[in-house]
């Protein structure tokens, strides 16, 4: 087998595709395409197609990474992604948007989490860390990226030359993957009920690490979306509104890669770093309650740097404890928390800001994220104090 580090940028790039896709097109769907998008419901139901199909299907491409390999079903999907893109990109027509995006959420709910599983076949216990935050750093380049190049292609020729990139773009990937990935086998198994699977899903190793990143996606999700809004009803331009949003992002793709470091040099522990990260993410979104640009410029840095912790070190716990033939099966039900922290969040927000502030909102999520670490630590303090005391 060839050595990790050349199988790695590949896997890196399927992750910047994944991520640009999603944004890229999301962010300029309703821009320059009023004959398909022809209202906000329409919109609406664009978005989440997308990511529904993910919360279905990222399971189960996942538990099939695991039985026929993940390298066939990463470089399958991102043949399906570039057959996807191109479908709109060659006819423009409203129902054929609806297909297209179908297609990329399916081929997205594929390669994503057999890249996160092949990151970690490839790489040894002492270095996972660091290939873990690596993948995530460029994820969260694509998620950067996505809305700036995507708005700029859109500004040059319309959507479909939006799709055509990302079709060429998935191509590209997956001739890429195909030459450099090395051939990793699916280990043998054993057979596997419905109990046994619900057993390690609510297992704590699996549970505590996935909460973890749902809350981080969450606050992240919420920190792009509202952020902005937060800005422009304090009277800021959309130029702060914007560079606010760019401070989260990297904050999150320049924190991971160190955090995965750590990890793998024993400077930093998975549970330190989880509950730092979520009392970092919870403090930032505490900050997006004050008024003006200082609190929303600490919010977005402290937002982007709590999730940049804990993304990397949440998938190198799940890398650690899963046995290395479920690891494709793991992945994506970590996948699917993740998404629900996505949706979850922005709809904790917004139902809060409804019927009360914006910034009462910011404060329920910043609540609901550190009350996992104090809840932990409560815990953590009674069980030493029981151990301490005289029999």
């Amino acid at each position: 087998m060839r050595g990790p580090g050349r199988a790695m940028w590949p896997l890196y790039a399927a992750g910047f595709t994944t991520a640009f896709g999603a944004h890229a097109v999301a962010a300029n769907l309703g821009g320059l395409s009023h004959d398909a998008v022809t209202s906000l419901l329409v919109l609406g139901g664009l978005l989440a197609l997308y990511d529904g199909v993910e919360v279905l299907l990222k399971p189960v491409f996942g538990t099939l990474a695991d039985r026929v390999g993940a390298r066939p079903v990463l470089i399958g999907g991102l043949i399906a992604f570039a057959a996807a893109s191109a479908l709109y990109a060659a006819a423009d027509s409203p129902g054929w948007l609806w297909a297209a995006r179908l297609g990329q959420g399916a081929a997205a709910s594929a390669f994503s989490p057999s890249a996160s599983a092949l990151v970690a076949r490839l790489n040894p216990a002492a270095k996972r860390g660091r290939a873990v935050g690596g993948y995530g750093f460029y994820k969260s380049i694509g998620y950067t990226l996505g809305p700036l190049l995507g708005g700029v292609l859109v500004w040059a020729g319309g959507l479909r030359l939006l799709f055509a990139v990302t079709a060429v773009l998935g191509a590209g990937v997956a001739a890429w993957a195909a030459l450099a990935v090395p051939a990793v086998p699916p280990l043998p198994r054993a057979r596997q009920t419905v109990l046994d699977l619900a057993r390690r899903l609510t297992a704590s190793w699996f549970l505590v690490p996935t909460a973890a990143l749902a809350g981080a996606t969450a606050a992240l999700s919420v920190g792009v979306g509202f952020l902005p809004v937060s800005g422009a009803a304090a009277g800021l331009g959309t130029v702060a509104t914007g560079a606010a949003v760019s401070v989260l992002a990297a904050c999150a793709a320049l924190v991971q890669p160190a955090a995965g470091r750590a990890l793998d040099t024993g400077r930093l522990s998975t549970r330190a770093g989880l509950v730092a990260g979520l009392l970092a993410t919870a403090a930032g979104l505490a900050c997006a309650t004050l008024p003006g640009l200082p609190g929303i410029l600490a919010g977005a840095a402290l937002i982007g740097a709590g999730t940049g912790l804990i993304t990397p070190l949440g998938f190198a716990a799940l890398a650690a404890s899963t046995p290395q033939e479920r690891l494709g099966q793991t992945m994506g039900s970590a996948e699917l928390g993740r998404e629900l922290g996505d949706a979850g969040g922005p709809l904790l927000v917004a139902t809060v800001a409804t019927f009360s502030t914006l910034a009462l909102g910011f404060a329920a999520l910043a609540a609901l994220l550190a009350a996992g670490p104090v809840v932990a630590l409560v815990i953590l303090v009674a069980r030493r104090r029981t151990t301490s005391s005289p029999s």
